[in-house]
């Protein structure tokens, strides 16, 4: 039937902005820190700051995006945010302080988070509700390569040709990123009188969807968890005198996300998502607990396989649970509150797992993160596993 064509050319513009926008996401997020330090001889807790601003921004900007979405225009929000979005990327070349960095860092994530939020509301619409969980997994396979691809050309550029040559290469993403905006159209939402009126009001429903809040929490806890992962791992496999065991964690993490996304979508649409999200839970769980046991580059091959089949299906897999369970009218907030709860999970881990880090070693720090999955587990179990069934 047309109505549940899924490639249509439109989606197929929406997978290429979000890769071009998410790689230059983590592009820069692996190598911001290093440049502070280098650059600006920055401490430990500035470059860290200048690294986490990013975030800031997009938390900043999640909070309005979703409120006036629809008033601006989900197209229109999308090619503004990339226009800002790659000026910011040109900004960082003739910086010459540390707090004009740290600015320059919080208008480029409010740009990402205004752009993300955008693409991604704007996507649901296009995409079948029959094949909604299907539809959300190939989507996020651009994520996917971007969490591996963005990191290795990074490091790559900053070592072979230097800071500046990262930056081109953010604007030049960002370029691409706004160009393919350009031609991506989707159908706008008309506000009703009543949803015009809620936009002149400041009460903390028409900036947090409630009923995406529990679905959001889960989201929130994985990110918390994986940020042990991003921020950790590469400090962890150095500490164990194998540094290119980070490198090995990625590849195989970015083969089993992306094996996740391209079937469990289908899965999930046909037999429900007990059938996935169960398994996806113990998948991660168990890569994160083999982190902190394994002193071998085997151990880390496997526990990267099974963090991507794990953080890498959850996103879209809770993704599509949450649009499904939300009206149209609500769908850019309630995006709005998914992703801000998964930013702030992954902003804010880092520094109490970098407490448990230093009380305790790393491999306690993994089985706390690991038992952090277990909770998001019996979360997911209580906010919906029990009532989940199947779709056809």
């Amino acid at each position: 039937m047309n109505d549940q064509r899924l490639w249509t050319r439109t989606f197929i513009v929406g997978i290429v902005v979000n890769l071009f926008m998410s790689s230059v996401f983590y592009l820069l997020m692996t190598t911001m820190a290093v440049y502070a330090a280098q650059r600006f001889a920055a401490s430990d807790s500035q470059a860290g700051l200048a690294s986490s601003a990013f975030v800031i921004g997009a938390v900043l900007a999640r909070l309005l995006a979703g409120k006036f979405l629809d008033v601006v225009g989900r197209r229109r929000m999308l090619v503004l945010a990339m226009i800002v979005f790659t000026l910011a990327g040109l900004s960082y070349l003739p910086v010459e302080d540390l707090t004009l960095l740290i600015v320059v860092r919080l208008v480029h994530g409010v740009a990402f988070g205004a752009g993300n939020t955008a693409l991604i509301a704007s996507v649901q619409s296009i995409i079948p509700s029959a094949r909604r969980a299907e539809g959300n997994g190939y989507f996020g396979t651009a994520t996917t390569v971007a969490t591996a691809g963005g990191p290795f050309l990074g490091v790559l550029l900053m070592e072979n040709l230097g800071f500046d040559a990262l930056f081109w290469a953010a604007t030049a993403g960002g370029l691409i990123a706004m160009l393919a905006g350009l031609v991506y159209h989707v159908p706008e939402r008309t506000l009703s009188p009543d949803e015009r009126t809620q936009l002149h009001s400041f009460r903390p429903s028409t900036f947090i969807d409630r009923g995406a809040v529990p679905y959001a929490a889960v989201m929130g806890v994985g990110g918390f968890a994986y940020s042990s992962v991003l921020s950790y791992l590469a400090v962890h496999a150095t500490a164990l005198n194998m540094p290119q065991a980070a490198s090995v964690f990625f590849l195989l993490y970015a083969l089993g996300a992306l094996f996740a996304r391209l079937f469990a979508g289908r899965i999930q649409d046909v037999y429900g998502d007990n059938v996935v999200l169960v398994p996806v839970f113990v998948a991660y769980t168990t890569g994160l607990a083999l982190v902190g046991l394994t002193q071998s580059m085997g151990g880390f091959a496997i526990a990267g396989l099974l963090t991507g089949l794990g953080f890498g299906c959850l996103l879209p897999s809770l993704q599509a649970i949450l649009i499904n369970r939300t009206t149209p009218a609500r769908v850019g907030v309630a995006t709005s509150t998914f992703f801000l709860l998964l930013d702030i999970g992954t902003g804010v881990g880092p520094v109490f797992l970098g407490l448990i880090v230093a009380g305790f070693g790393f491999p306690m720090m993994y089985w706390f993160a690991a038992g952090l999955v277990v909770v998001g587990g019996v979360l997911y179990a209580l906010v919906h596993g029990r009532r989940a069934g199947g779709r056809r």
